[in-house]
């Protein structure tokens, strides 16, 4: 029976998976940059899996509602509770029982794993202090779990409020420019101090969900304009490479400009940066949705079977 998984896909979550893998390979056990490049800018790896989500889960979402099908929320919930809860709370249960053995007392209480709000205040100290951090990176899961809560709703709001679509992108371009500003006002008051700007900016749910969003626009545009989608996956080679372009480009920003010793942080890429990267990873994901592209034909061994063990 021919599989009807997308390579394309698949290769963009092994690729979010290994990048993590390397970043925090550097930052918890060789604390040096064993895989280079990749090492220090591995952290990208969550914003492409944010921009994969908002693809998956707004896909979910609009299809039924373009096709003027009806949409439960309660079974949305149902799954995505089902999908997540049992395999978080099993390692939340092995850290909160056996702290000693699995790097000491919890640094953050447990109403908020509970309540996926653990992101909220969240100290970089906190983070990557100890092993507990293995459980603290939870942070990007909360961001995630709160964006599936709130996605669905509006939709059906705008869906019932509105008779066309231009509500959805009208809403989707403010939210969008909504968290540039949110970032750019925040870094006016965290922008010299690390701990400060990672945990009211990098943390933030307000200031990151926005990357979720171009994934969102993906699943819009193929669901409530099926030609220009269509028109668009002709172009698989282009949006490949336009999005790898811009996707290095972001990196570069990250690596080299985001932040200036004796200076504190940029606040053009504090702002814009972010936005940046998830429209570069947005680009590479219509690639890997479009037949004739490169990225939508690689088959990497392996690659499958990780994608699917991350989702």
């Amino acid at each position: 029976m021919k599989s009807q998984r997308n390579h394309g896909l698949d290769t963009l979550r092994a690729g979010a998976i290994a990048l993590v893998l390397m970043f925090h390979y550097m930052a918890f056990v060789s604390h040096e940059a064993s895989f280079g490049v990749l090492s220090q800018i591995g952290w990208i790896g969550v914003d492409l899996f944010f921009v994969l989500s908002g693809y998956l889960i707004g896909n979910q979402i609009m299809a039924p509602l373009a096709a003027g099908q009806s949409f439960s929320l309660k079974n949305f919930y149902l799954r995505r509770l089902l999908r997540t809860l049992p395999n978080f709370y099993v390692v939340l249960a092995l850290y909160f029982l056996f702290p000693q053995l699995l790097g000491g007392k919890p640094v953050t209480p447990l109403w908020q794993f509970l309540t996926f709000t653990q992101n909220l205040g969240l100290r970089p100290g906190a983070a990557f202090s100890h092993a507990w951090s293995l459980c603290i990176e939870a942070w990007s899961l909360c961001i995630e779990e709160q964006f599936y809560l709130l996605l669905p709703a509006i939709a059906l709001l705008l869906a019932a409020s509105f008779k066309t679509v231009r509500a959805g992108w009208a809403l989707l371009a403010l939210a969008m420019l909504g968290a540039i500003a949110a970032r750019l006002w925040m870094w006016q008051k965290v922008g010299m101090d690390a701990n400060d700007y990672y945990q009211h900016i990098y943390y933030s749910s307000l200031c990151r969900f926005d990357e979720l969003l171009p994934g969102v626009a993906l699943a819009m545009l193929k669901n409530f304009h099926p030609q220009q989608w269509q028109t668009l996956q002709k172009h698989g080679q282009k949006s490949l490479l336009a999005g790898l372009a811009l996707t290095g480009f972001s990196a570069y920003l990250f690596l080299e400009k985001l932040y200036v010793a004796g200076q504190g942080f940029s606040w053009l890429v504090t702002s814009s940066g972010y936005t940046l990267l998830a429209c570069g990873f947005a680009l590479l994901t219509l690639a890997a949705l479009s037949p004739g592209s490169w990225l939508a034909r690689w088959r990497i061994p392996g690659a499958a079977q990780l994608a699917l063990w991350s989702y």
